[in-house]
């Protein structure tokens, strides 16, 4: 097997790993303080196989991981579901404040992390990041209205795979903007 297809791998490891095992628990107790120590297991060891592989972990796994060990390690000590409910909220209002806040003081923190794999001009790059940043916002709004208004096992559903689905729907609904935009590399200098 080749090292990209490992690598690609180990990161989908590493991304739904703790999520997985947080539904599969769920579907098997029908409790999410229960569940909540499959994701918090779960979420460990995918940072665990992800540091052993890359000899780093990545800022978004890190940040996804960690909240999950923070906010499920309180909902297993004070036995309250609440925690791990506004975990999606606090996580995406994060990734919001992040972008519309670099926006805010004029730098483009999607073009610094996502830069290197995509060549964009700096006006695609802001009109990005303000959708990226208001995506999350409203994902962050639809976790409270979901998990404060629907029984227990939508929002379970909602969480995984419904955010994934979510997230890779909008994704797909930026690849129009990305295309018009997209910088080919200059062709190298004629050398003889």
């Amino acid at each position: 097997m080749s090292s990209s297809k490992t690598h690609r791998r180990v990161r989908a490891f590493v991304d739904y790993f703790g999520p997985l095992v947080f539904l599969l628990a769920f579907l098997v107790t029908r409790d999410v303080v229960k569940a909540t120590a499959g994701l918090v297991v779960g979420s460990a060891i995918a940072l665990i196989v992800g540091f052993v592989h890359e000899k780093r972990i990545a800022p978004m796994p890190l940040v996804a991981g960690g909240a999950a060990l923070v906010f499920g390690a309180l909902t297993l000590i004070f036995k309250d579901p609440r925690f791990i409910y506004v975990k999606p909220t606090v996580i995406n209002l994060g990734f919001a404040g992040f972008l519309l806040g670099g926006m805010a003081i004029k730098r483009n923190p999607l073009k610094a992390l996502l830069g290197e794999a995509f060549r964009l001009p700096d006006h695609a790059w802001r009109t990005l990041t303000l959708r990226y940043g208001i995506f999350f916002l409203c994902v962050a709004g639809l976790n409270e209205i979901v998990w404060r208004t629907q029984p227990e096992a939508l929002w379970v559903a909602f969480r995984f795979p419904g955010l994934q689905i979510l997230a890779l729907a909008f994704s797909f609904a930026q690849i129009p903007l990305m295309m018009k935009y997209h910088e080919d590399d200059p062709a190298p200098p004629p050398t003889e």
